[in-house]
């Protein structure tokens, strides 16, 4: 069975994003069943097959003798025209089941430009797109992952989603939908019951008032809602489950490896980064696990590489450790262990003497700023001497080549600190050609990158406004014309993604019928650059009298309810609010 009829296949750039049939694809008869799910994730196929949260809740939701997981992808635009043009609705992959034929349909949300990617797939697999406009012959659509952390652009078309670890709270959704299903209640006493599960939210159940000037007013819950939705976590990830095996794809996808998360949370507490604050406390897996799940991972692939995963992996307190076992455990298998990003300042000797066969492989470093006092602003402890001395760590053990992350538009930068990007740059660059001069070694290749910053909700920098584009496009000149420099390579991210991503991220209930709009005129695959259609989106807010300034580069006062605020994420409002004002100081706050 394959998701789509076999004379479209042909037809296609790449065929194979829709047949399915994977090693380690799970097989059940979907009449022995009572629940079927389908988990939608709303980019094409190698993208979402990359994605961890996919393999580990494919694998846990189908160890329920009475459910079926199966998947959907979005599909690329050549196969989105077949599957209009011949009326055959977007089907999963297992059994070639249409999406309006699901109990389900779960979508993650790992990216605010993904989100017309929701509505095409709906759109194409027949479910209405208004949760208002589906009845009891229609799946409930569900949605979790780190941007639904701010689920109000989306509560339009989503009737529930899961705030939190989706595999902490995902059993109790399915057995209290068995319950309901056995006992034929309405679709909105389904939902009723549901908001009463810790984690989840039912946009349906709250009223959104807004002030004259359009900020929130109240939200305010209804029918018995609680009043704040706190979040889900796993406490134990040693004994949490874990897949024992994953599906492996017949093409080449993002992340082609086994993959052990190693932990959750990080303890640094970079003020501009979301995932930092959302994915508190930090919790790590036991080393002997890990070695038995790449054990079992590896014989049940046929993988060659592994791939430790992790906010900041170099931070797992048994890392030397692991990293040892794992190559003595795997490396007579010809299993090779991949170099995770890493922290800077964390690479040092001491580390490489662990990790000996990861010195052919390019390294990602991510500074984020050029001077000390932006750094500071930003929390991201550390100095230049560790900048330095790491990059010497890693020339003088043969890496040649390295990636470089920083970001324009922070809050407090000036023109000096983004001219300070290009002049740590050249400073690198003549570390290495110091020792470099030492030894018989080939030329540097250094690759920069720069992205935007985006102000996301949960973070202290949530209150600030986003650069202008004008601004932003600026400071990308003066790196331009400062990293033309001999193996420097510079790469940008285009800042009308940026400025669209911070009006998602920020954005209350109403941008869900911009979104709308913005889907009848074509806009889906936004993250991709080539069919990314700004001007169509600026048409779709002119029409519906929304500014996206309003949302991107407004500037929030203290005490605005923000369109987040009845969403509990464990860590208090007023601990960022006093992380923003150290920032704006220049104050660090130490691990």
């Amino acid at each position: 069975m394959v998701s789509v009829p076999a004379y479209l296949l042909d037809q296609v750039e790449k065929p194979v994003r829709y047949i399915g049939q994977e090693i380690n694809m799970v097989v059940k008869d979907p009449e022995s069943v009572g629940i079927r799910y389908a988990f939608a994730f709303p980019d094409v196929y190698e993208v979402g097959m990359s994605h961890l949260g996919l393999r580990i809740l494919y694998h846990l939701i189908n160890q329920r003798p009475d459910t079926y997981c199966e998947r959907a992808f979005a599909p690329w635009v050549d196969m989105e025209a077949l599957l209009r043009a011949h009326c055959v609705p977007l089907s999963t992959l297992e059994t070639g089941t249409p999406l309006s034929q699901f109990d389900f349909v779960g979508f993650t949300l790992q990216y605010e430009l993904s989100y017309t990617n929701v509505l095409n797939m709906l759109d194409l697999g027949g479910v209405p797109l208004l949760a208002s406009e589906r009845d009891d012959t229609h799946p409930f659509v569900m949605a979790g992952g780190p941007c639904a952390v701010n689920p109000e652009p989306l509560a339009d078309f989503v009737d529930l989603f899961v705030i939190g670890e989706g595999e902490d709270v995902i059993g109790e959704i399915l057995d209290l939908y068995g319950e309901w299903k056995g006992q034929g209640g309405s679709r909105m006493d389904f939902l009723g019951k549901a908001a009463g599960i810790e984690g989840v939210y039912v946009p349906a159940l709250y009223d959104i008032a807004y002030h004259e000037d359009g900020t929130v007013k109240a939200v305010t819950p209804r029918e018995g809602a609680p009043d704040g939705i706190r979040k889900r976590i796993v406490t134990d990830m040693t004994a949490a489950y874990y897949p024992e095996e994953m599906l492996v794809p017949y093409m080449d996808i993002v992340h082609n490896r086994v993959v052990l998360e190693v932990m959750r949370g990080c303890i640094r507490g970079c003020r501009f980064c979301q995932a930092g604050f959302i994915y508190r406390p930090t919790r790590e897996r036991g080393v002997d696990r890990l070695c038995q799940l790449a054990d079992r991972l590896i014989g049940a692939t046929g993988y060659e590489e592994m791939s430790l995963s992790s906010l900041s992996t170099s931070d797992y307190k048994e890392l030397a450790q692991l990293v040892r076992r794992l190559e003595a455990e795997q490396g007579g298998r010809g299993v090779s262990l991949a170099l995770p990003s890493l922290r800077i300042d964390s690479f040092t000797e001491e580390y490489l003497s662990t990790h000996d066969k990861a010195r052919k492989t390019g390294l990602t470093f991510a500074p984020e700023a050029g001077t000390q006092r932006l750094r500071d602003v930003i929390n991201k402890n550390i100095t230049e001497e560790d900048i330095m001395s790491g990059s010497s760590a890693a020339f003088g053990a043969g890496w040649t080549r390295v990636k470089l992350y920083f970001m324009v538009g922070l809050p407090t930068e000036t023109m000096e600190d983004v001219q300070a990007v290009a002049d740590l740059v050249t400073r690198i660059r003549e570390r290495y050609r110091e020792i470099a001069a030492k030894k018989d070694r080939k030329r540097l290749s250094i690759a920069v990158g720069t992205s935007s910053f985006v102000p996301k909700p949960f973070t202290p920098f949530q209150w600030v406004g986003q650069d202008t584009a004008e601004s932003l496009r600026e400071k990308q000149q003066v790196l331009k014309q400062n990293l033309r420099i001999p193996g420097v390579e510079y790469r940008w991210h285009d800042v009308q993604v940026s400025r669209l991503e911070a009006v998602f991220a920020r954005g209350d209930r109403r941008l869900g019928a911009v979104m709308l709009t913005a889907h009848s005129k074509g806009c889906r695959l936004d993250g991709w650059a080539e069919h990314f259609r700004y001007d169509r989106w600026m048409e779709a807010f002119a029409e519906r009298g929304l500014d996206p300034d309003f949302y991107a580069n407004r500037v929030r006062d203290k005490d605005e309810v923000l369109p987040w605020a009845h969403i509990d994420m464990g860590v208090s409002q007023a601990y960022l609010w006093r992380e923003y004002q150290r920032a704006l100081r220049g104050e660090t706050t130490p691990d």
